[in-house]
């Protein structure tokens, strides 16, 4: 089995997209958090969590039906108003994102668990830390010790795409879909082998100015889309 790993996507549409058509032929997706956040297209991004959105391709080789996720902080502060230490961009996308979202949408948001296993239990997804959700784990602090029970623990939040192998499994983390920070402005994503458990990081361009007008246009501030040409 093969899967195709996001992670922070942040209401990147645009990003999203670009990433989704750039995916080689995967048997799902799983997703590990902060689907909403910075970038104006919040609610597509949700949608095409659930399974839902036209930013899905029509020929999707994995199943058209939700993708399994787990709750970001900023998913978190938008669906339950929980507070977490937000610079202003940060604040300014979540009440964006707040006023932008259904009920429906928000509810779907507010039941993400901060914990899946999928494929038998062999994966993990956290968005911060096993033991943390908010933790940011950085590539320097990749260790075995972080691996319980499952054969590949993902992680997302640091938007620093990186994996390490260990002799007990795998740590993952795919970068950033919509707002990578490693000094590499393309969109993040990789690809898992369950078979022999080898990791591809994928990253792929996309139209930036494209983002910078529509946060321009939604009276975020300017920021947010001219980080993303820098990738930081």
């Amino acid at each position: 089995m093969k899967l195709g790993i996001l992670s922070d996507i942040h209401g990147n549409r645009v990003a999203l997209a670009a990433v989704l058509a750039d995916m080689p032929s995967v048997d799902r997706l799983v997703c590990a958090g902060d689907v909403v956040g910075y970038n104006p297209w919040h609610a597509d991004c949700v949608d095409a969590m659930r399974g839902k959105s036209a930013t899905l391709p029509d020929d999707v080789p994995w199943p058209a039906d939700e993708i399994p996720t787990v709750m970001g902080n900023h998913d978190r502060a938008v669906a339950a108003e929980t507070p977490f230490a937000f610079n202003g961009m940060a604040q300014a996308g979540v009440e964006h994102a707040t006023e932008q979202l259904s009920d429906e949408q928000l509810e779907w948001l507010a039941a993400l668990p901060d914990e899946r296993r999928v494929c038998d239990g062999r994966v993990k997804l956290v968005h911060g830390h096993p033991d943390d959700p908010d933790h940011y784990t950085f590539p320097e602090e990749f260790g075995p010790d972080l691996l319980g029970d499952e054969d590949v623990l993902v992680m997302g939040h640091t938007h620093q795409q990186h994996h390490e192998v260990y002799d007990g499994g795998v740590v993952l983390n795919p970068g950033s879909v919509g707002q990578p920070r490693d000094r590499d402005h393309r969109a993040a994503y990789a690809v898992l082998d369950l078979a022999d458990l080898s990791v591809e990081e994928h990253r792929v361009a996309y139209d930036t100015s494209a983002v910078i007008d529509a946060v321009t246009d939604a009276d975020l501030p300017r920021e947010i889309g001219f980080r993303l040409t820098q990738g930081r």
